[in-house]
């Protein structure tokens, strides 16, 4: 039966009339169906594109379909509409992630979530996740519904994808599929025909897996792998004869770890001939109503044939031609598919397109030129910035010269009215002692007259004011030589007090100084001197000092250096040196990654020098961020 529902989703038409009504279900992909009209039916007019066809194989449900092409057939022996129809899981088709979007350390959930949640229609709710990872994820410009199919791509175990179209918003589930044995095909009883293939060309037991960027800066697994950069599979290697490579690449993939479990889900489906049973087989459940002969895509069916051993395989795609015409025949795949499962059709279809859409970047070179004053207490300071596009950083390289100090004036200005006091130490006695033995001789120039002048008119006046008595002896001579000496004597008493005036008038004194040496001799002696604690205040006016302009550079240069890189010294002592890998020596996040944002190189000399640095890096950096200015 066929019901045509409009874009609300209301019913329009019954096709009563439609013939060829076929379906096609396939594991984790989308689902087909296809029906024709007579050309001349009227309700060719309600088979719009793009409107809804419910689907059902007798009484049971199969899906809910659109419309997308339709091919109008008239010739003489025929004349009919035939319609193409798409799962609605196609709707998420409509929608995409435009630009950048990353998650990062949240659930399997979390992730659908955060898809499911970008619809531009809200058709899709989410339902079942029967699975919890931590995987990290990044798309760009891709679909919605590729986006969603590749969440569980690096799972280590299988995982089905089932949806429920009857209520709406549809609900879309991530279950675990089943895993016993539900139906049988045996022969004689419901097998009609059957057809193997075995391609062992398809046998890959070595996957070199690539992700994003381009040459030594594409991502590989050798950081999450012990350094090896692809994943094998050993019994295949020795079962098939040897190692056969594959190279796979899928850009999209930006984290290691990530990339290296799909590569091990690829492994374990490659690692075997693809083998593929394409069985006709009779739908007997509508005759027995048992459930061991419903035969439904993603059951696990055990095929007992006779040429072959009993086999569990799980069908992988079921699909009926003709529902009316030919109501029991049921046309299945067994085993693998010659398709990558994890894959929808229109992700292989866009596979190409969005790894071209992918912003991919370029390996990136820079230069960091510095030249500065250092010494053994202001060392020469390098500040690098390597912002986080830089997706990963190849090299990192310092080249050095160190070189006289310079400086450019010679004076600076004075600060006027400052007083300053110096101390003695106080108490200090300083000796001096003479050479011993010397003499010194001065000699006159000889018959030089030299004279000295009085004041003149100068009175001095003395007084005698007690009594005094004089004697005075005289001896006769002349008149009477027979008189003999005598004494007379004089009592003065106050007729003796009285003063004498004496004048002295200007007058001056001439000496003769005939020509004469003088003759000194100085002993052998010391001079001790004892000074005091003291202070000596010293003030200095309102002032400036003129400065001298110019390249003055010092006569001497550093001996040795020592380098720094954000803490950790390298061992690298000369004042000279050329692409010196610091590498080893910048901080790292605990994955051993160099850490973004600002690092710190320091040069310090032993004495005043000059250090003219360079710092090359090469980096490889992602062409996404930021804005278009």
């Amino acid at each position: 039966m066929i019901k045509i529902l409009n874009q609300n989703r209301q019913y329009v038409a019954y096709l009563e009339n439609a013939f060829n009504i076929g379906y096609e279900k396939t594991f984790n992909q989308i689902w087909g169906a296809s029906f024709s009209l007579p050309l001349n039916d009227p309700k060719n007019e309600e088979c719009k594109a793009l409107y809804y066809v419910e689907v059902y194989d007798n009484e049971e449900y199969i899906g809910l379909f659109r419309i997308v092409p339709k091919r109008t057939v008239k010739n003489e022996s025929t004349e009919m509409v035939t319609y193409q129809c798409e799962h609605v899981l196609a709707t998420l088709l409509d929608s995409s992630l435009f630009q950048y979007h990353e998650t990062y350390n949240i659930t399997t959930r979390e992730n659908l979530q955060y898809l499911i949640d970008q619809q531009k229609q809200k058709h899709w709710k989410l339902g079942t996740v029967d699975f919890t990872r931590y995987f990290g994820y990044k798309w760009e410009n891709e679909n919605l519904l590729s986006a969603l199919f590749s969440v569980p791509k690096p799972f280590d175990v299988q995982y089905q994808w089932t949806w429920d179209t009857k209520s709406y918003p549809w609900t879309l589930n991530l279950v675990a599929p089943e895993t016993a044995v539900t139906c049988e095909i045996r022969e004689k009883k419901n097998l009609i025909g059957l057809e193997l293939e075995e391609n062992p060309m398809g046998v890959f037991n070595r996957i070199y897996p690539l992700g994003y960027g381009e040459g030594i800066n594409q991502l590989n697994i050798a950081a999450v792998n012990n350094g090896v950069p692809y994943v094998e599979d050993a019994e295949s290697i020795a079962e098939y004869g040897g190692v056969k490579e594959y190279i796979w690449v899928d850009k999209r993939f930006e984290d290691a770890q990530t990339l290296k479990a799909s590569a091990e889900a690829l492994l374990r489906e490659w690692r075997e001939p693809i083998v593929s049973w394409r069985i006709s087989a009779a739908d007997l459940s509508s005759i027995t109503g048992e459930d061991i002969d419903k035969l439904r895509m993603g059951r696990i069916v055990r095929l007992s044939l006779k040429e072959y051993s009993t086999t569990d395989l799980r069908i992988m795609k079921e699909s009926k031609s003709d529902i009316k015409g030919d109501p029991g025949n049921v046309q299945l795949e067994v085993g693998n598919l010659n398709a990558d499962l994890g894959t929808t059709q229109a992700d292989l279809q866009r596979r190409q397109q969005i790894n071209e859409l992918y912003a991919q970047g370029a390996t990136n070179i820079s230069n960091f030129a510095y030249n500065d004053n250092a010494d053994q207490d202001n060392p020469a300071e390098i500040e690098i910035y390597l912002p986080d596009e830089m997706v990963k950083v190849n090299k990192l390289f310092l080249s050095f010269k160190t070189d006289k100090f310079r400086a450019y004036e010679r004076a600076i200005g004075g600060g006027g009215s400052i007083v300053k006091s110096t101390s003695s130490g106080g108490g200090t006695t300083a000796t001096s002692s003479s050479g011993g033995g010397s003499q010194q001789t001065s000699s006159s120039g000889g018959g030089v007259a030299k004279s000295t002048a009085a004041g003149g008119g100068t009175t001095v006046s003395s007084s005698i004011s007690n009594p005094t008595f004089f004697a005075y002896t005289s001896t006769p001579v002349g008149i009477n030589p027979e008189l003999t000496s005598h004494i007379h004597a004089i009592e003065v008493t106050d007729q003796m007090n009285h003063s004498h005036n004496v004048t002295i008038q200007a007058h001056s004194h001439e000496f003769d100084i005939p020509n004469h040496s003088h003759t000194v001799t100085i002993p052998n002696h010391t001079h001790t001197v004892t000074i005091p604690a003291h202070t000596h205040d010293i003030t200095l006016p309102d002032h400036t000092h003129e400065i001298q302009f110019g390249i003055f550079k010092l006569n001497n240069t550093p001996s040795k250096v020592t380098i720094t890189v954000d803490g950790n010294t390298v061992p690298y002592t000369a004042t000279n040196g050329d692409k010196i890998n610091l590498i080893p020596y910048l901080s790292k996040d605990s994955e051993g990654k160099v850490n973004r944002g600002w690092h710190k190189v320091t040069i310090t000399t032993n004495d005043l020098g000059r250090i003219n640095a360079q710092i090359y890096t090469q980096f490889f950096i992602q062409s996404r961020g930021g804005g278009n200015f």
